[in-house]
């Protein structure tokens, strides 16, 4: 956690010098109820003053480049590599080998998964709700990287697998893809309800796409109020922001 008031989490990986990655919290900016207070989703009916005023803040707090691309997320499996003069069409992943481009997911429940190369010379960040990690987005994601690339990934904050109750069909999609997957759910105590485990699914995506490096996890955005925006828990609130680029001066 770092000193900004519990503003920013630093990703706890191994990740080179060169990769700078945060995520925010709701903490330390200047939004009201229900968004309090370091709402950065420009998409959620908060003032649009406040959300600007708020990416200041914590552009401010990470010393964050001017060159952050706000996707439009739909829980799809488009990556984009950035910087793209024309962007306009929506992607829940961004990837980038430029030097101080910056990598960007709004999430408040849904995973942001942090990913970078041995060397440093590459980063991306994916919005993995369970529609998106159903269908395919960390593998979108990882396709950006050569194939040679050694590559690490971190698993922010998202909704633990104590709170994310689905139903059935969420847990037979998920064991088309991997039959494996019916270990990241356990029955709920609502008949027909089923426990998952988005931090395991994504480790097991990951596992079998070769990335054998993964950290993180240990997070849970519905059950602590007082650090997470959580849509499931409040419904009309603000978001976190996943972000990460590449320092050009420690390269």
């Amino acid at each position: 956690m770092s000193s900004h008031n519990k503003s920013v989490i630093c990703p706890d990986w191994p990740a080179p010098t060169s990769v700078q990655a945060y995520v925010s919290t709701r903490l330390g900016g200047v939004s009201s109820s229900p968004f309090d207070s370091l709402n950065l989703g420009a998409h959620v009916q908060d003032e649009a003053s406040t959300v600007q005023k708020n990416r200041e803040i914590f552009a401010s707090y990470i010393d964050m480049p001017e060159t952050v691309t706000w996707l439009n997320q739909v829980h799809g499996t488009r990556a984009v590599s950035l910087p793209c003069d024309k962007f306009s069409e929506s992607a829940d992943a961004a990837f980038t080998d430029t030097k101080d481009q910056v990598c960007a997911v709004l999430t408040a429940d849904c995973l942001p998964v942090f990913f970078c190369n041995e060397s440093g010379s590459k980063v991306a960040v994916a919005h993995a709700g369970w529609r998106g990690l159903c269908d395919g987005i960390l593998e979108s994601t990882l396709a950006c990287f050569d194939e040679q690339d050694k590559i690490m990934a971190w698993l922010g904050p998202a909704i633990g697998p104590a709170a994310f109750e689905v139903g059935g069909e969420v847990k037979e999609a998920f064991m088309k893809q991997l039959p494996e997957a019916e270990a990241a759910f356990k029955a709920a105590p609502n008949e027909g309800k089923w426990l998952g485990d988005l931090y395991l699914l994504a480790r097991q995506r990951l596992t079998v796409a070769g990335v054998t490096k993964v950290y993180g996890g240990g997070f849970c955005t519905f059950t602590d109020e007082a650090l997470f925006y959580s849509y499931r828990r409040e419904g009309k609130t603000g978001r976190m922001a996943s972000v990460i680029w590449t320092d050009g001066a420690n390269c």
